[in-house]
């Protein structure tokens, strides 16, 4: 597919305090799945639908994931090194992500999601751009979420998914958002899934405190004006917050069964 000019922001800051047995020691997007970080396997989806420009917002552990990104030619290739001339290195074989762009962005170590999309606002050079969490994956035609996004006109869609949980729930009202609840003590119907898709106007909701968090008045505002409609995704998705969701998703992938798995080796 041509891939179009437009900017797929990750949210990897979050220290994944659920998941303490493997956070300890690495920030969330690192944690594998089989033999990969889940932010490489975020990094396909979009990649398969031909968008490949990726801004990663750091924060927890972020010098990781730098270092994973600064080191992936010689983790992902057989390679041959001329010792004491670093700069000499033959790679002999390729990947299948080379042509991925990624930039990576230090946002603040307390910084909440709002805030870290404010402060990579410089690095998206279009009127559109995606959003997606660092901890969960999906079989969401990206392509179909885009097209639905500019036939609403509104100035941010995001993902409706089924599953029961603590995640904010959609008050839906055809295809748009007339309320928006975070993290609500019953959830019914639609949820967040995440995987958003915003105009620059989005911006002028934001700031750049800590503080700010998308989920709460930014999508709130969003939802009370009008312009914060909904794609229903009714297929797979799995967020990754606890040891639990970490061993369903590793499970799925060992088995060959993992649905959120559309691209081609």
């Amino acid at each position: 597919m041509k891939n179009e000019k437009i900017k797929v922001v990750i949210l990897c800051g979050g220290r994944g305090t659920r998941l303490r047995e493997e956070t300890e020691i690495r920030p969330k997007p690192l944690v594998e799945i089989g033999s990969r970080p889940i932010l490489w396997h975020i990094m396909k989806t979009y990649s398969h639908y031909g968008f490949k420009d990726f801004v990663l917002c750091l924060g927890y552990k972020g010098d990781l994931i730098k270092d994973y990104f600064l080191n992936y030619e010689a983790m992902n290739n057989d390679f041959t090194i001329n010792l004491g001339n670093r700069s000499n290195v033959i790679f002999h074989n390729s990947h299948l992500e080379k042509d991925w762009n990624v930039t990576l962005v230090n946002t603040g170590a307390h910084a909440q999601t709002g805030a870290r999309i404010k402060r990579i606002e410089e690095y998206i050079d279009s009127e559109t751009f995606m959003v997606t969490y660092g901890d969960g994956v999906g079989d969401i035609n990206i392509k179909e979420l885009l097209e639905f996004h500019r036939e609403n006109k509104s100035i941010g869609t995001l993902t409706g998914v089924h599953p029961s949980s603590r995640f904010g729930e959609l008050l839906v009202k055809g295809k748009n958002i007339v309320e928006f609840n975070e993290k609500p003590l019953v959830s019914q119907g639609f949820i967040n899934g995440g995987f958003f898709i915003f105009n620059r106007e989005l911006f002028h909701y934001l700031s750049n405190e800590d503080k700010c968090t998308l989920e709460h008045e930014p999508l709130g505002k969003l939802s009370r004006d009008g312009k914060l409609s909904v794609y229903k995704h009714d297929g797979f998705w799995q967020c990754m917050d606890t040891q639990r969701e970490l061993d369903i998703l590793n499970d799925l992938w060992k088995q060959g069964k993992a649905p959120w798995k559309i691209w081609k080796d």
